[in-house]
């Protein structure tokens, strides 16, 4: 009962950012998800995987439901970490989510209603499954092969994340961690592929996915050269671009007067990505064809990039949530939300200003962890705990692999490398030496 009680605890100190604000945070692509339930729909852009999940908190009734739900998940994986460290006790438990509410990035993602708090939990699920098998009770293993899946398949990122992990393994030479930690990844591409099949008539882990991956190379380069080269020769769409292209992926693919979403006579194009999506897989192919080490060169610097990304500001205003996610409460929520959501802080445009206190901080205690982090690791190594200094690597393997996916294959945002970056500062604090001898001594 004191775990359950101390997890518990843990998941409301970790929600204060949402107790801050008198409301989930929330961002764009929020409502897009509350659409899979509420409409419901099938976006052509996300995996209808976390609209559901969502659901299974508010019901159509408060989204308090799914943070809360995120914030006890986030508290578990917490404690099985710390367990599998050693340091698992109910007040060493409350002290540590503390910490972690107080100094890091993981509460403003727990307490957002997007699927970004998700990747860390099935980052963590694998390494688990993969090098801590043995301390986990059957039940245990059941949880987290099915948490990991689901949340996995939450993000199209996380299938190349959780790569990197297995590309772990294989390095170590850890065939039965390789075959455990394959779990969460194996499920998440069967839940992708059922999916998608029911959805969109496609047994394919994203149906549109080349169109995301044009908008990268189109943004970088390369892709735009390819289109000025080969047209008008292959009547390609875009060829009535040529030459025109937008250098941000994030505007071709969104913005309204993009060539995705508007056509050369001026004309909307309805779903532009979804019509795009056969042409860009061309596209993309002829470009991997022509410039291939550009194409990695380029990749490894939006890698690098994004490594360097975690600052919580960039869905914390009111222009980062838009108008959807008011019109999906109002289609199919009680009026008593809709109220909730008004009053909040960030609907007000003031949720930004009282973040700025903290958030200098996150990047600071990021990069003074991570050295201990990985002397967490080597020294485990050395002392011959080969599964605990796996452990640790498949995590830190996790972080970096996240914003090589994300960095390489879309945009490099902050929000993309804050949703991971506090388990950094976790792993240290877990496994730090001087604070595991301090715990002997006592």
């Amino acid at each position: 009962m004191r775990q359950v009680a101390a997890i518990l605890g843990g998941a409301l100190l970790l929600l204060w950012p949402a107790f801050l604000n008198g409301y989930p945070l929330l961002f764009s692509d929020s409502a897009a998800f509350l659409a899979q339930t509420v409409e419901p729909l099938m976006i052509w852009d996300k995996p209808w995987i976390y609209g559901p999940f969502a659901f299974l908190g508010h019901w159509h009734l408060t989204l308090w439901g799914t943070v809360l739900a995120q914030g006890i998940l986030v508290s578990h994986i917490v404690w099985l970490l710390a367990r599998a460290a050693g340091r698992a006790a109910p007040l060493r438990h409350l002290l540590l989510c503390a910490a972690l509410a107080l100094f890091t990035t993981a509460p403003w993602s727990a307490a957002m209603v997007m699927p970004d708090i998700l990747v860390p939990v099935a980052l963590v699920s694998a390494a688990l499954l993969g090098w801590h098998w043995e301390g986990l009770g059957r039940g245990e293993r059941l949880w987290l092969a099915l948490l990991g899946s689901v949340a996995a398949a939450a993000h199209l990122s996380n299938i190349p994340m959780l790569l990197t992990v297995l590309a772990l393994a294989l390095l170590l030479r850890e065939w039965r961690a390789l075959l455990r930690a394959s779990i969460p990844l194996a499920g998440a591409v069967l839940l992708l592929l059922a999916t998608n099949a029911v959805g969109h008539g496609r047994f394919a882990l994203s149906p549109h996915g080349s169109t995301f991956l044009l908008a990268r190379l189109v943004a970088d380069g390369p892709a735009a050269r390819t289109v000025e080269a080969l047209c008008p020769a292959r009547g390609w769409y875009l060829c009535a671009f040529a030459g025109a292209l937008p250098t941000n992926s994030d505007l071709f693919l969104w913005n309204g007067d993009s060539p995705v979403n508007r056509g050369p006579d001026g004309q909307p194009r309805f779903l532009g990505g979804v019509l795009l999506s056969d042409e860009a897989r061309e596209i993309v192919r002829e470009t991997i064809r022509r410039e291939p080490a550009t194409l990695v060169w380029q990749a490894l610097g939006n890698g690098l990039r994004q490594l360097r990304l975690m600052r919580i500001g960039d869905t914390l205003g009111a222009a980062d949530v838009g108008e959807g996610v008011r019109q999906r409460l109002v289609q199919g929520f009680p009026l008593s939300e809709l109220r909730a959501y008004e009053a909040a802080a960030q609907q007000r445009d003031l949720l930004l200003d009282e973040a700025r206190v903290i958030v200098w901080l996150h990047p600071i205690l990021v990069a003074l962890a991570a050295p201990f982090a990985a002397l967490s690791a080597l020294r485990a190594w050395r002392a011959g705990r080969r599964r605990e200094a796996g452990l640790i690597l498949a995590v830190l393997a996790g972080v970096i692999g996240n914003a090589f996916a994300t960095g390489a294959l879309s945009m490099p945002h902050h929000r993309y490398g804050a949703r991971v970056a506090w388990l950094v500062p976790l792993l240290a604090l877990l496994w730090a030496p001087w604070l595991k001898a301090a715990a002997r001594s006592r």
